[in-house]
């Protein structure tokens, strides 16, 4: 079954135009919840926020939706998106909604959801609800009397802090430690400093002051300049920034240097390969990730299990075959043994904790612990594709082609390329790496001219 309105991280768009509006909301809860009715027992949903205007639109409607269909809606607030996965679980819920844009801007929003177990559904999932869209809903609708009921969950912060403290070793402290936390005005603002603090260190917060628009401007995991130049500022330790919905996590060491995510898995790898925690033989990661990050790995004996583009489909090869570490170069850190989302999704905040033992642990400066590998030179570019034009058909002309056939016989097997369509906004990216910058850049420009050039014509 294919897929019209869900992308690679749940629907996405730009808010109160569609798909984002309240009548699609509204909808979705209803098809949603229809899916997940299964028994005669009362059927529960939570859903959680992140700080976007919007959400004030698209957390009613949706609620009214589930409500329609007789499913009871708890209610969380801002707060993260692996919260919202560890809840679902916790609170025996029959699905799981997060209302965020992640990293986008505060014009876009999104629906992600959870089954009953906190993982992301699955595609067939998705286009069985999408089925029940265009089929029409009015079947499900209950009577007055089986309506649902909604409640707000007072303490959703507290148990998340709690969940995430727990994942933390026994016995560590960050006592003497200044770190920066920025949380891009999202969805982390008051529980990610609250869980340094109480675990001892000296916080320097950042991006905790939400007004609706100001999510993950000039702050976050995709904006790092305000994060590197306050630790610098402070003579802090360690910096942490987080994106919108706290799923993701980049670093920067006490000189202000980012460290993404392909450091910090290769770090963890080897942290619990050493501990004897390290499960699978080695780490699921993106075809985005380093090639650097997979020498590394194959120099200490494990391997590197690629997916395609999304934490989704990374959860999903980890279950299938049993590793219990994985990412993105991005910074979407899943660690399934850990308590506070059970691997279920990306989760920025423990991602950090573990790097956090890590440095106490070996007694060294961030700048020596968290340079895991030497990266090989790589180049990312993404090319806007307006006017509704079909990327699959741009990617297929034949002057795009011949572009791409001429960079991988420039690297001569010695780097490679990658060009996908972006699953939540309308972009084409395009990424190579190899020997030298220059030769990287060479044939990143030419095959980006081609694109531009076949999009306009």
């Amino acid at each position: 079954m294919t897929r019209r309105l869900f992308g690679t991280d749940g629907v996405r768009g730009t808010a109160n135009a569609p798909p984002m509006t309240a009548d699609m909301a509204l909808q979705l809860g209803m098809a949603t919840g229809a899916h997940f009715t299964r028994g005669d027992h009362r059927h529960t949903v939570v859903i959680g926020k992140d700080t976007r205007l919007s959400g004030y639109l698209l957390e009613p409607a949706l609620a009214a939706g589930f409500i329609a269909v007789g499913m009871d809606v708890v209610l969380l607030g801002p707060l993260p998106t692996p919260a919202v996965a560890m809840l679902t679980r916790s609170l025996r819920a029959d699905l799981g909604v997060v209302i965020s844009a992640s990293h986008n801007p505060y014009q876009d929003n999104g629906i992600k959801l959870f089954g009953p177990d906190g993982f992301k559904l699955s595609d067939a999932a998705e286009a069985e609800i999408e089925s029940l869209l265009d089929n029409g809903l009015d079947e499900h609708r209950v009577g007055p009397a089986d309506l649902g009921r909604a409640r707000r969950l007072d303490d959703a912060g507290g148990r998340y802090i709690e969940a995430v403290k727990g994942t933390f070793p026994r016995g560590l402290r960050l006592d003497g430690l200044r770190i920066v936390i920025d949380c891009a005005h999202g969805a982390a603002y008051k529980v990610a400093p609250q869980v340094l603090w109480e675990l001892g260190a000296e916080i320097i917060p950042l991006g905790v002051e939400p007004d609706g628009f100001n999510i993950n401007r000039e702050r976050g995991s995709l904006a790092t300049d305000a994060m590197c130049g306050a630790v610098v500022a402070h003579g802090a330790d360690l910096g942490i920034a987080l994106d919108g919905d706290a799923d993701r996590v980049v670093l920067a060491n006490e000189n202000g240097m980012l460290v993404d995510g392909d450091q910090l898995l290769g770090l963890i790898a080897n942290t619990w390969l050493h501990q004897g925690r390290l499960t699978g033989g080695g780490v699921v990661a993106t075809v985005m990730s380093n090639l650097g990050l997979e020498h590394y790995l194959n120099g200490i004996g494990l391997g590197l299990d690629r997916t395609p583009v999304g934490d989704r489909y990374v959860v999903e090869r980890m279950r299938a075959d049993g590793f219990n570490l994985g990412g993105e170069q991005s910074g979407h850190i899943v660690m399934a043994d850990l308590s506070s989302t059970g691997g279920t999704t990306g989760d920025g905040l423990a991602a950090a904790l573990q790097v956090l033992a890590a440095l106490i642990q070996s007694g060294r400066p961030a700048s020596e612990v968290l340079h895991v590998f030497d990266p090989l030179p790589q180049v990312l570019r993404n090319v806007r594709i307006d006017g509704g034009r079909d990327p699959n058909a741009i990617l297929e002309r034949a002057s795009v082609r011949t572009a791409i056939s001429a960079g991988e016989a420039r690297f001569n097997g010695t780097g490679r390329i990658l060009i996908r369509k972006s699953g939540t906004e309308p972009l084409i990216r395009v990424m190579a790496e190899g020997r030298t910058e220059s030769l990287v850049q060479g044939v990143v420009d030419d095959i980006v001219e081609a694109i531009e050039a076949a999009a306009a014509a």
